[in-house]
């Protein structure tokens, strides 16, 4: 592990101090929540004016990520700073983390941008990773998909509920016109595969998807949620499940391990989702994401602490709280489009709890909402 800088040892936070957030999602928007709960105040930098985020915490920032005016009036602000979406800039998180304490960590956001070295650090960190390799040409695609049989390539940078990717399976055309015309569908209109790049993963023939929620504290103590079993449709999540019958202990285990592995490798603060492929008696690590995450929704409702306010109290230097599931089964489900519209049905059964993000705007296959369900 790497020393923190100077800006990056910081003192735990007191009530009325205040959190910068980047980023006016969603789930800035349940942070702020989870912050005010403990008597902080919350700060978010978003271009986008009266944002999810911004409709509950004390003050926003209107700008781009990267503008540096903004930049300095976060810093002046705010006694820490997280984001909410591993997009952030780069070179504006660096910045903000010679300045002010960032986390997670400007590495951790580095990793998580590009596929490629996302996989190559994992197998670093002694991590279980499906076979992979970089493609920056039609040649090395098809080597690629020679090697592997079937595969899933997908843009190194950006890409998110299934964009970005292209699946092989089956009886597929490998011929040099088909595969170039793969690689143009995903890489952006003038720039050139050699530049941007893409990762073919090999396709693993999975059991089921789960992921596990963990948290690092300032102090280096973690604390892992059980494994969520997650449901995807059209690369979109749809459900995840939670629940002591619901996956083989074995494996929950073997996937807590991998994610204590990564939290301190990357001497981390704060809060992280992991996904994983169940293959068998083994789990691959399928991505990491930096930030509090969709398949832990169900935390606030199921848990003594939900991810949100964990990762709170990790970055405000404060102690971690329980993870311990408080009923038998939970089940939470997004609400994707319109299917908002009916959110407030679900109220009718008192087992259910119902979250909206206070997004305006109801696109098809946009998460509006979610419920969960708790089975005592």
């Amino acid at each position: 592990m790497t020393d923190p800088s100077p800006a990056q040892v910081a003192k735990r936070l007191k009530p009325n101090d205040t959190i910068g957030i980047i980023g006016g999602g969603q789930l800035g928007r349940l942070l702020a929540m989870a912050a005010a709960k403990l008597g902080f105040r919350t700060i978010v930098l978003e271009p986008h004016k009266d944002c999810p985020a911004a409709q509950v915490c004390n003050d926003q920032i209107v700008a781009a990520y990267d503008d540096e005016e903004a930049l300095h009036a976060l810093c002046e602000a705010c006694q820490v700073v997280t984001y909410e979406f591993e997009n952030v800039p780069l070179d504006a998180a660096r910045w903000l983390e010679n300045r002010v304490p960032l986390f997670p960590p400007a590495k951790a956001l580095a990793m998580s941008q590009d596929r490629l070295e996302e996989k190559r650090g994992l197998q670093d960190m002694g991590m279980d990773v499906a076979r992979f390799c970089a493609v920056r040409s039609v040649e090395e695609l098809a080597q690629g998909l020679q090697d592997f049989g079937q595969g899933v390539l997908k843009t190194c940078r950006f890409g998110y509920d299934g964009k970005g990717q292209h699946v092989f399976r089956g009886d597929f055309d490998t011929s040099q016109r088909v595969l170039a015309a793969v690689l143009d569908s995903l890489i952006p209109q003038g720039s050139k595969a050699a530049e941007y790049g893409c990762v073919l993963e090999e396709l693993v023939p999975f059991d089921r998807e789960f992921s596990i929620i963990g948290t690092r504290g300032q102090d280096g103590a973690v604390q892992c949620y059980p494994a969520a079993v997650n449901v995807h449709e059209n690369g979109i999540l749809r459900s995840s499940s939670v629940g002591q019958s619901i996956l083989d202990d074995g494996l929950a285990a073997n996937g807590q391990r991998q994610v204590e592995q990564l939290l301190h490798g990357l001497n981390y603060v704060g809060t992280v989702g992991v996904e994983f492929f169940a293959v068998g008696d083994t789990c691959l690590v399928n991505e990491m994401a930096p930030r509090v995450h969709n398949t832990g929704h169900w935390t606030v409702e199921a848990c003594g602490t939900s991810q949100f306010e964990q990762h709170i109290r990790a970055i405000a230097g404060l102690p971690l709280g329980s993870v311990d599931l408080l009923c038998e089964l939970c089940e939470m489900e997004n609400l994707l489009g319109d299917e908002s519209d009916g959110a407030f049905d679900f109220l009718q059964d008192p087992h259910v709890y119902v979250t909206l993000y206070g997004k305006v705007e109801a696109r098809a296959g946009r998460k509006m909402g979610h419920i969960t369900r708790l089975y005592k």
